[in-house]
Parts: structure tokens; C-alpha cells; sequence
């Protein structure tokens, strides 16, 4: 297994939704999952769940489940943004748009071809502050090997109807934080376009200068 620097996994690990129908290997699924629960926890108490999910029958029926929620989310939360890039699509602004819901819309139409699916759970905490490092690492350790990730927590809009489709226990208090589709690429790792991240920070008082400036990536 060729080394990766920790720079490479951090900066390349982007969502990667058009992915081969090829199965993961159990040993690299061990791998990830090992790296996964190694991640910090809020006191330690590792009160978290993962469960993968390999079984046709069971992508098959949480699939129109997750196309229905992110249907609502196009006529939801993202109205104002599918709404302005309608009306003005030249924007590069609208452009992005279109391309990253195009993109979320493959996952919603070919959820179930994705060879693995991993969902986090924690109890007692609807922040997902205890599950997503741990989610995080399992992405990481995912590019590492070579394997695609997206994070999806659209399916909260159902999340009763999907938990009693997985078995989850309804009466001890686990949340839902997210789903996330594995698969082996099909397209090229790069690393992603981000508005700088002195034009989203602060130092010490909201709206003060953060004290540099990054024109372009720092890596490589």
C-alpha cells in the first residue's frame, strides 16, 4: 500500500460521486473503519454506531427514500440558489451551482449502485460533534486507499422510516448523523476550488482580518 502524505489525503478528499459499481474489499473496509474509531470523542465516550451496508435489498429500499429527501432539499433549503440560477445561469456564481447539483443528483439517482454505504449513529447528541471526526477519519483513510467518499445527511428528513429499515433501536436514543456512499473513482483525485480562506476567517473579533492571505492552494 503506497504511503500518502497527510497533506495529499487532507487536500484531495473531496466528494466523489461518480464512482465504479466494483466491491470494496473486507480488508480495506476493515482499514477504514479502524482508522475511523481511532478519532476523538467528546469525553471519550466513543458513544457512536457504524453500520455498513452492502445488501442490495437494503439500498434498494432506502433509494427512493433519499431521492424523496433530496427533492425536498432542491424545494427547500437550496430554493433561493436553484431559483437564481435559473434566472440567471451565466453567473459563475449559477454555474457552480448547476454543477454541484447535477452531482448530487447522480448520487440520488444511482444510490443504489454504490458498492458500500456507511452510516454513523450517536447517541444522545443531534450535533453529530462526537461521530463526525470519526466519520472524517473513515474519509480520509478511504483516499488512502484509493476509494472515493461523499457525505450525505439528507435522509435526516426521514431518518425514523430509515433507522426501522437498518434495525437501529427506537427507544435508545441514537441519532442519525449521516451516510456516506464509497465507491472507487471514475474520474481524476484533485484537489478542489475553495473561496481563500482568509475571506472566511477572523482573528480574535468577528469581522477582523484574519493576518495573511492565501491566493492559491498551499499544496503541493
Amino acid at each position: 500500500m503506497r504511503r500518502m502524505d497527510v497533506y495529499e489525503a487532507l487536500y484531495t478528499t473531496r466528494a466523489m460521486r461518480r464512482v465504479k459499481p466494483d466491491p470494496i474489499p473486507l480488508e480495506v473496509q476493515r482499514r477504514v473503519l479502524d482508522a475511523a474509531v481511532r478519532a476523538p470523542s467528546g469525553g471519550n465516550a466513543q458513544n457512536w454506531r457504524f453500520m455498513l451496508v452492502d445488501d442490495p435489498d437494503v439500498k434498494a429500499s432506502i433509494g427512493p427514500i433519499y431521492r424523496e429527501c433530496l427533492g425536498s432539499l432542491w424545494t427547500t433549503y437550496y430554493k433561493p440558489r436553484v431559483d437564481a440560477a435559473a434566472a440567471d445561469p451565466s453567473l459563475a456564481e449559477s454555474k457552480s451551482f448547476v454543477k454541484m447539483r447535477a452531482s448530487a443528483q447522480h448520487l440520488a439517482d444511482h444510490y443504489e449502485g454504490y458498492p458500500l454505504l456507511l452510516f454513523g449513529f450517536a447517541r444522545g447528541d443531534g450535533s453529530g460533534g462526537s461521530i463526525f471526526p470519526a466519520v472524517w477519519s473513515a474519509q480520509l483513510a478511504a483516499r488512502a486507499e484509493g476509494v472515493g467518499t461523499a457525505l450525505t445527511s439528507v435522509l435526516a428528513f426521514r431518518a425514523a422510516d430509515v433507522m426501522e429499515i437498518l434495525g437501529v433501536p427506537a427507544d435508545e436514543n441514537w441519532n442519525m448523523a449521516c451516510c456516506v456512499t464509497f465507491g472507487y473513482p471514475t474520474g481524476k483525485w484533485g484537489v478542489p476550488g475553495r473561496v481563500p480562506a482568509h475571506e472566511v476567517a477572523h482573528r480574535n473579533r468577528w469581522g477582523a482580518p484574519v493576518g495573511f492571505d492565501i491566493d492559491d492552494a498551499l499544496w503541493p
